[in-house]
């Protein structure tokens, strides 16, 4: 068909445009929509694996493209994408309605090391919109609970209404055996949950550093912070995973404008240790 090539095993990757239709758009918070997703050609649609940690190039139609991380888990989850607005495709991205035509490439990028990972505690550090390339790892260790050891959530946003996927959060504090701690940066009238900057929280969580990996994801003054708690722990740089968000204009490493020092996000990463982020330098 000339229309996808193998990745691997786990994954097609589309290289160019499919049109997908919008068949539900979810209002998350402010500025913030989930928008889901059809592929309308069943073919392509049945060979459009993704992996947790993966993005895609969404295009819309006479604005432009761009590149957005995948929340959704490769199983039993409906595609989708969480878009937060902030320039003119997304803006018009915003607009659209359910029927509407997009067009999706990929997916692209590494993924989370799960093989690598499995038997061993799993903590999660979010802040605010970084719950949303997280969440599909999340959901992903949660459909395999038997194969990791101790998992942890820590997730912090400034107020209760910026806190992503709420209607994940009420059935994830449900969850026996998913420790799940919340709190926003201030107290307003009707919180009765935790209160102050996410990394607060951690040394509360008493989390394990024995055979234990933690994945980041926020903006960088809660990244740092984060950052330094977990190895004033005693976490190791390796455990450490995020992924770098950077504007990525073709997803398959030709236009060289997501290049951070020697590495191109879109090919190389999105998904990096801490150790691999610090040889990095600078840029980050």
């Amino acid at each position: 068909m000339g229309r996808t090539h193998e990745c691997d095993d786990a994954c097609k990757i589309v290289s160019v445009p499919q049109i997908a239709t919008i068949e539900e758009i979810k209002d998350e918070i402010v500025d913030v929509k989930t928008f889901y997703l059809n592929i309308d050609d069943k073919d392509i649609a049945s060979k459009f694996n993704i992996k947790s940690g993966q993005f895609i190039m969404c295009t819309v139609f006479g604005a432009g493209e761009f590149a957005v991380s995948l929340p959704p888990s490769p199983e039993n989850d409906r595609f989708h994408i969480s878009v937060r607005q902030v320039g003119k495709v997304t803006r018009a991205l915003h607009k659209l309605q359910v029927g509407d035509k997009v067009g999706i490439r990929g997916p692209f990028g590494n993924g989370f090391p799960f093989e690598e990972i499995k038997g061993k505690n799993v903590i999660y550090v979010a802040g605010g919109i970084g719950l949303i390339p997280l969440r599909s790892s999340i959901v992903h260790v949660l459909q395999h609970r038997n194969e990791f050891g101790r998992i942890i959530l820590i997730y912090g946003a400034r107020t209760p209404k910026d806190l992503m996927y709420q209607y994940n959060i009420d059935e994830w504090l449900k969850i026996e055996g998913f420790e799940t701690y919340i709190t926003i940066d201030n107290p307003v009238p009707g919180w009765t949950g935790e209160t102050g900057f996410v990394h607060n929280l951690i040394p509360k969580a008493k989390i394990p550093v024995e055979n234990t990996v933690a994945f980041v994801c926020g903006p960088p003054v809660m990244f740092n912070s984060v950052i330094k708690v977990l190895m004033d722990q005693g976490l190791s740089d390796d455990c450490i995973i995020s992924t770098l968000e950077r504007h990525m204009k073709c997803g398959i490493g030709k236009c060289q404008h997501c290049a951070i020092g020697r590495t191109l996000v879109c090919t190389d990463g999105p998904v990096y240790t801490y150790r691999q982020i610090k040889t990095l330098g600078e840029q980050i």
